[in-house]
Parts: structure tokens; sequence; C-alpha cells
């Protein structure tokens, strides 16, 4: 299964990071987990690009997990492809309802196929999915993901650190996590590096390397602090996602 973070930014642009966005694939199947503001240009770089994705599943519905998906949706009519598939957290159907109403001219150009998840596995797109709920200021899924008997990549989505997350990762090749601030930020809602190395050190799991995403502006220049942070608690591989990274786990 190869992953491409497309977007490692957040809700405050950087210059040099998309908001969030990530591409998974395997033996043809395809999937766009999250759609924020400069995904699609992302995308399109990207040998698959929009015209290859069909499938988009949300973690929640902050603009910066969603405010490229109209421009998805019109960019497939343009391309001339006509099928959609959008899944996420309850809700979902009617954000995209809503979306339509706003662009009106983009009713009915799509054959959308709109799904609110309710928690626990299901089936997308050729992946095997599960749920975890997280702790963020709306309801948000971190997903569990694979493709038949093959390795599991976790997103953790937007969260808080909490070892009912990183346990829920247990047995994945890939845990993406939120890290959007340095130490001295006080911050709700999501992790800094100490509390997110404590949880991975307390939780009673095991997982491979972790990727931190979700990157303020706050952290430039900081990432090698931020890692003696994590590793203070956690001896474990941890390293920083950066825009256009592909990985392959196997």
């Amino acid at each position: 299964m190869r992953l491409t973070f497309l977007g490692t930014g957040s809700a405050m642009p950087t210059g040099s990071r998309m908001q969030s966005g990530y591409l998974l694939e395997r033996d043809g199947n395809r999937l766009l987990v999250d759609c924020g503001s400069g995904v699609l240009h992302s995308l399109a770089q990207t040998d698959t690009g929009y015209e290859g994705v069909d499938t988009v599943l949300l973690t929640h519905h902050h603009l910066d997990h969603v405010s490229d998906l109209d421009v998805l949706m019109k960019a497939r009519w343009l391309a001339g492809e006509t099928d959609l598939t959008i899944a996420g957290p309850p809700g979902t159907s009617d954000l995209v309802r809503d979306l339509l109403e706003t662009h009106d001219y983009m009713q009915d150009r799509l054959d959308l196929t709109l799904r609110d998840l309710d928690g626990g596995p299901f089936e997308l797109a050729g992946f095997s999915g599960d749920t975890c709920e997280t702790r963020h200021s709306m309801q948000c899924f971190a997903y569990r993901l694979s493709v038949d008997d093959g390795p599991a990549i976790t997103l953790g989505a937007d969260s808080e650190a909490f070892t009912d997350l990183i346990e829920f990762a247990d047995g994945s090749a890939v845990l993406v996590h939120d890290c959007s601030f340095p130490d001295d930020v006080d911050v709700s809602n999501h992790p800094t590096p100490t509390t997110l190395g404590e949880t991975l050190r307390d939780a009673d799991a095991e997982v491979g390397r972790v990727y931190l995403t979700h990157l303020y502006p706050h952290t430039e220049g900081r990432h090698e602090e931020m890692l003696e942070s994590i590793a203070d608690s956690y001896d474990g591989d941890v390293q920083f996602a950066e825009d256009s990274l592909t990985i392959t786990v196997s």
C-alpha cells in the first residue's frame, strides 16, 4: 500500500504546506482522505491526479479538511469524470448537499454517492476500515485502513493525544498523528510533543513509524526540538511528514 502526504499543514497556511489530505493506493484502489485547501493542486501533481480518485473519506468537517471538496467536484466534472463517493462522520451528506445548494450550477453534474459513517468497521473503495472517535472540537474520526491481509495504516486525524487512540492503531505499520504545536503553546484539541510522547509510551500498543502532521506555522524551525521532546518519553521511530512524501508499506 502506498501513502502520499498531499497536505501536512493546518488552518494557518505556511506557504510550504497544503492543508490536510492523504492519498492511499493499492492494486488500483485509490482513496483520498480529507480534502483541505491546496490538496487538489497536490493531487494534480501525482500520477493518479484528481481524475483517478473517485472516493473521498473525510475525518471531520473543519474547513482545513474539506475546503477543496467543491473544487474537486467541479474539476472531476470538467474532466469528464462523472462518479464520486464521499463518506465521513454523521452530517457528511448534509455538508455536501449544502455545498451544492450554494454552488447550484453544480447540481446533478456528478453521480454522487454520499455515506454517513456511524462508527465501527466499514468497506470503501476496496479498503477495509475501522473508526475511532478522536478528542477534538467537533466530531472527528481516526481511521485504520488496510487492503486484504496487508499492513494497516492509521490516520489519527485531529485530536488530543490519548491512549485509546494509540491502542486503536496497535499493530499498524504507520501511524499518522497530529502534532500541531510545540510545547510552549497552550492548546486544546491538539497535542504537543511532550503529551504525544507520554501517550505513546503509556499506551498498550506497538506501532511502526509515527509521522507527525497537521503542523501550524509555530512548528517551523523547531522540528528537532519537538522530536527531542517526544524522545524524552518514547523511543520509537518518529518523523515529520512533508508534503509530496510518498511511502510504500509492505
